[in-house]
């Protein structure tokens, strides 16, 4: 083998090592994204998101730490409250890296970290509660369990943004006592909007009555009006025609007619029916002094016998 063949190979070699070396040191890092590097065993440097260069065989890489927000589904955990009913409470934990660096170091298995310390934290805070307090006061939890698990993962690098109880679930002879108080609660409810609703039908009912009455009473006195003004109009017009005495007699007797057909019990004649004057004083007398039939009767025929 020639010299020049010798050289060849061994810059082919030595170009195919350059050129692994070079594919070996670069690095993509993806966005959201971050990548430890550490250096003959040591933490060197955090890669951010773009184009970067590490030295082969030298530093070692870790995998991407993913920095946008996580959601992590707890399974449930068994609870006691104050009142010792035990429950079962799962929740959702939205966190976030925020230093790589302390998220790679700070704790082994830092998600298994989080959910042990989400289950410790919850059963303190529940239990120093009662089971309605529990149910009743979950953003109370929610804020509480917020503020201690998120400065308990600083040191983790990890940010705590919510903490959500997804589920409460009682025991079945709980949740039964609570659903026929539920039911009881709407019942009584129920026939409390019945009653209201019946006396506020009633009340209408009389406001129509009432205003059925009034306006029945206005027609009577308007017609009452309009007719005592009729009765007054006629006699006007009476008066102004100046009658003579047989139309005033025939009128007289037509008066008498219909009040000893009448109820009324005093009927005085004048000795001059042709007196006008007289017939309306006699009207007037008797629409004063009503009694009963009886007594009717007997004035009556006493007046005919003094004719």
């Amino acid at each position: 083998m020639s010299t020049g063949a010798i050289f060849a190979i061994v810059f082919g070699v030595i170009g195919v090592l350059v050129l692994i070396i070079a594919v070996a040191s670069i690095r993509i890092v993806a966005q959201s994204t971050a990548v430890i590097v550490e250096r003959l065993g040591k933490y060197h440097r955090t890669m951010e998101t773009g184009f970067r260069m590490i030295v082969p065989f030298i530093d070692r890489t870790s995998p991407p730490i993913n920095l946008k927000e996580i959601v992590a589904d707890f399974k449930p955990q068994p609870v006691i409250t104050k009142d010792n009913v035990t429950m079962q409470i799962d929740t959702v934990v939205y966190f976030q890296i925020t230093d790589p660096k302390l998220y790679r170091y700070g704790v082994e298995r830092p998600m298994s970290a989080i959910e042990n310390l989400t289950a410790t934290t919850l059963r303190n805070i529940v239990g120093e509660l009662e089971l309605d307090e529990t149910l009743t006061s979950r953003d109370t939890v929610n804020s509480k369990m917020r503020v201690i698990l998120d400065e308990a993962t600083d040191a983790w690098g990890i940010k705590i943004n919510r903490v959500e109880l997804k589920n409460i679930l009682p025991p079945k002879d709980i949740q039964e006592a609570m659903e026929k108080q539920m039911r009881a609660e709407r019942e009584r409810r129920e026939a409390i909007l019945r009653a209201e609703g019946e006396k506020k039908s009633n009340i209408l009912v009389a406001e129509g009555e009432k205003q059925a009455e009034i306006l029945r009473a206005e027609a009577r006195k308007i017609a009452l009006i309009t007719e005592a003004e009729g009765e007054a109009e006629a006699i006007r017009k009476i008066v102004e025609s100046k009658p003579d005495a047989a139309y005033l007699t025939l009128q007289g007797y037509e008066a008498l007619k219909t009040l000893a057909d009448g109820e009324a019990t005093k009927i005085i004649v004048p000795s001059e029916i042709q007196n006008i004057t007289g017939l309306l004083t006699s009207l007037a007398e008797t629409l004063k002094d009503p009694k009963n039939k009886t007594s009717n009767d007997k004035t009556k025929k006493q007046n005919i016998d003094k004719k």
